[in-house]
């Protein structure tokens, strides 16, 4: 393990619902939504969900590509998947409220690598905008 001081902070999703992105991930990942209603209202734009303490996905709709350009011909560009670290008992309740929700996911995967080794089980699900999200535990 390094010792660098870095976390990170926050993904942004691109998403064509960010009130119902936002609802997917609170049911099926229990991940709190940050700023929903004063996005509802139109004062921010767009809402968030908090991930951990450290960390938080925005939910950013399609519309706002062209005013987010990060880097030339950057806006828009989509991210292949991201992974979620969990316990491996939120790793099961996870799979279980996913198929309670009828998300389709594959098959459990072992054996693979990441920031802290190996993970001994994962999956991957898509969110209703056809983000890729993997989920694994470590122990």
């Amino acid at each position: 393990m390094t010792h660098h001081t870095a976390r990170l902070d926050h993904v942004v999703l691109w998403v064509a619902d960010p009130a119902a992105a936002a609802g997917f991930y609170e049911r099926t990942l229990g991940l709190e939504p940050l700023r929903l209603a004063e996005f509802t209202a139109g004062e921010v734009a767009f809402p968030s969900v908090r991930l951990n303490e450290e960390t938080i996905l925005d939910l950013a709709p399609h519309t706002l590509a062209p005013r987010m350009p990060a880097l030339p011909g950057s806006a828009g560009h989509p991210v292949n998947h991201i992974c979620l670290s969990l316990p491996s008992e939120a790793f099961d309740a996870l799979r279980a409220r996913l198929a309670e929700h009828a998300v389709p996911m594959t098959d459990i995967g072992h054996d693979s690598f990441g920031a802290r080794g190996k993970a001994p089980r994962t999956f991957y699900f898509s969110d209703p905008d056809g983000n890729v999200v993997e989920a694994w535990h470590y122990d």
